[in-house]
C-alpha cells in the first residue's frame, strides 16, 4: 500500500487520516469520504433540533463533537490539503535542515564574491535575498491550500507571493504620488518616456467596418482576451454567471469611457469581437475543458509501478495535471439566500478585479504590454485560481465555517489596489460623473440579480422536468402466465354480460 502523508511530509497515522487511501483517486476518496464532499449537493442540510435538546442523532455532546470534526476536517482539506498516494518519498519529506544550510552557504557566498561598487545593483540584490528568504519560509510554514499538484510546495511559494505582494501595496498606499512614479522608473527607466496618451485608440472612425480595420483590432490583446476568458470558465465553471461578468463588464466599460480612453471602441468592436467572439468563444472553449475532464477516469499509477522509459516520462508530465475533477454547483434550486448573496458578491467583486487592472496601468502610465503589468495578470491569475476554490466551498458547504487563508489575502489584495488607484487619481476621479457611478452600481446590482434568478430558476425547471418525467414500468398480475386466451372473456365480465 502507498504511504500517505499530510502536505508538510508527516505520515499521519489511522486515527488522524482525513480521507481514505483505498480509492482509485482523490476525487473518489473525497466522494467516498463521510467528512467530506466537494459541491452543494453533498452539503447536508442543518439538522432540527428537538425540545429537549438533543438533535435525533443520539447524545447531543457526541454529535456536537462529531459536528466539530467535520468542520475542522472541512477547513483543513480546503486551507491545506493533505497529499494521497505519495509514490515517491524523497519529494515529500522535510529537508529543513538540508535547506537551511544550503540558502545560508548560497547568501554567504553571493554576499562576499559580488561587486558592491553599483549602489542599484546592491538594492537589488538586498531585495532579492528578501524575497528569496520570504519564499523558503513560505515551503515551510505557509498552507498550500485546496491544491497538491504538482507539488504542494509550487503553491505555498504562490501564497507567499501574494503576502509580499499585499505587503507592497501596504506600503505603497503610505507614498506619495511622485515617490511611487519614481519607483517605478527606478524599476524600469524607459517608463519616463511613456505616456498614457500614446495607446492604441479603439473608437475612431467606428464607420469603417473593413476586413482591414477588424482584423487590425484582433491583434494580441483580443488573443489575451479570448484566453483569459477560457481560463474565467474553467475556475468559475458555470454559464450563467459567465454572462452575468460578460455582459456587465461591457456596461463596466461604458460607464468609466469617460475616464479611461482606452474603453472607449466602436459598436461592432464591443458587441461582436469582444462579446460573442472572445468572451463567447473563450467561456464555450473553457466549459468544453471542464466537461472533458469531468468525464475523465483518474486512476494514477506509481512512477515505480511503470516498467517503460517513455511511460515514466508521460506520467512525470502528468503530475501537471489536476489530480482529480469535480463538478460544479454554485447554484442550487434550494438556494438559501445568503448564498444567492454571495454569488452575487462573486460577481461583483469580479469587476472591481478587472477594473483595479486598468486603472492600475492609466495612473501610473504604463503601456499594456509592460513586464509590470503582464506579471501582475498572471500572478493575480495565479492567486485567483485557489481563492475561487476555497470561496466555492466556504459558500456551498455548510461544514465551512471560515474562508480559506489564500480568498482571504486576495481579498485584501483586490481591497488594497482599488484604495491606491483612488488615493493617487485623485484628479482622474474629479471628473467622475456622480450619476454614471450610481447607475453603474444600480445596473451592476440588478443584472447580478437577474442572472443569479435567472440560473436558479432554470435548474428549478430542469429539476421539475425530471421528477415528473413518468417512469416506464411493465404492469404484471399473477395471473398473467394464465391469462385467458382471445376472445374469452373474463369471470367478471361474464356476469355483467348476464
Amino acid at each position: 500500500m502507498k504511504k500517505r502523508t499530510n502536505s508538510r511530509g508527516t505520515p499521519t497515522s489511522s486515527g488522524d487520516a482525513i480521507l481514505p487511501t483505498t480509492s482509485s483517486s482523490a476525487g473518489d476518496a473525497e466522494r467516498d469520504h463521510p467528512a467530506y464532499k466537494s459541491g452543494a449537493a453533498s452539503a447536508p442540510a442543518t439538522p432540527t433540533k428537538r425540545r429537549d435538546g438533543s438533535d435525533g442523532s443520539g447524545s447531543s455532546a457526541g454529535a456536537r463533537r462529531k459536528r466539530k470534526d467535520e468542520i475542522a476536517q472541512t477547513f483543513v482539506i480546503v486551507n491545506e490539503r493533505p497529499v494521497d498516494d505519495i509514490s515517491l518519498d524523497f519529494f515529500y519529506k522535510p529537508h529543513t535542515i538540508t535547506l537551511l544550510a544550503v540558502s545560508v552557504l548560497a547568501v554567504m557566498y553571493f554576499a562576499f564574491v559580488r561587486n558592491e561598487a553599483n549602489v542599484d545593483e546592491n538594492l537589488w540584490a538586498g531585495l532579492l535575498c528578501i524575497v528569496f528568504f520570504f519564499l523558503i519560509i513560505s515551503v515551510i510554514a505557509f498552507p498550500n491550500g485546496p491544491f497538491t499538484r504538482p507539488h504542494p510546495a509550487v503553491w505555498r511559494i504562490l501564497f507567499g507571493c501574494s503576502v509580499l505582494y499585499l505587503l507592497t501595496l501596504q506600503f505603497l498606499m503610505f507614498q506619495n504620488y511622485p515617490t511611487i512614479r519614481s519607483i517605478f522608473y527606478w524599476i524600469d527607466p524607459k517608463l519616463k518616456n511613456f505616456h498614457i496618451d500614446m495607446e492604441k485608440e479603439y473608437g475612431v472612425n467606428c464607420s469603417d467596418i473593413s476586413w482591414d480595420r477588424v482584423k487590425g483590432h484582433l491583434d494580441v490583446f483580443a488573443w489575451g482576451h479570448f484566453l483569459g476568458w477560457a481560463f474565467k470558465a474553467i475556475l468559475i465553471r458555470h454559464m450563467g454567471i459567465l454572462w452575468a461578468i460578460s455582459v456587465m463588464w461591457e456596461i463596466t466599460e461604458i460607464t468609466f469611457a469617460h475616464l479611461l480612453p482606452n474603453f472607449i471602441e466602436c459598436w461592432w468592436d464591443a458587441l461582436i469581437l469582444d462579446v460573442i467572439i472572445c468572451n463567447g468563444l473563450g467561456i464555450w472553449m473553457g466549459l468544453k475543458i471542464c466537461q472533458i475532464l469531468e468525464m475523465r477516469e483518474y486512476k494514477w499509477a506509481s512512477i515505480k509501478d511503470i516498467s517503460t522509459t517513455t511511460g515514466k516520462i508521460k506520467r512525470a508530465m502528468l503530475q501537471f495535471t489536476p489530480e482529480s475533477w469535480s463538478a460544479i454547483r454554485w447554484l442550487d434550486p434550494k438556494s438559501t439566500a445568503m448564498r444567492f448573496a454571495a454569488v452575487i458578491q462573486l460577481v461583483i467583486f469580479w469587476q472591481v478585479t478587472e477594473l483595479n487592472t486598468f486603472f492600475l496601468k492609466h495612473i501610473f502610465e504604463m503601456p499594456p504590454d509592460h513586464f509590470i503589468v503582464i506579471g501582475r495578470l498572471i500572478f493575480i491569475g495565479l492567486f485567483v485560481a485557489p481563492s475561487v476554490r476555497q470561496y466555492y466551498v466556504y459558500v456551498t458547504d455548510t461544514r465551512c465555517k471560515r474562508v480559506g487563508t489564500q480568498c482571504w489575502v486576495y481579498g485584501a489584495i483586490m481591497v488594497s489596489e482599488a484604495i491606491l488607484c483612488i488615493k493617487n487619481g485623485k484628479e482622474l476621479f474629479e471628473r467622475t460623473q456622480a450619476i454614471n457611478i450610481v447607475l453603474w452600481l444600480t445596473v451592476q446590482v440588478i443584472i447580478s440579480v437577474a442572472f443569479v434568478y435567472l440560473a436558479v430558476y432554470w435548474q428549478q425547471r430542469q429539476l421539475k422536468k425530471v421528477s415528473s418525467t413518468p417512469t416506464k414500468r411493465k404492469e404484471t398480475s399473477p395471473a398473467t402466465s394464465s391469462s385467458p386466451s382471445k376472445g374469452k372473456l373474463s369471470p367478471q365480465k361474464e356476469k355483467k354480460v348476464k
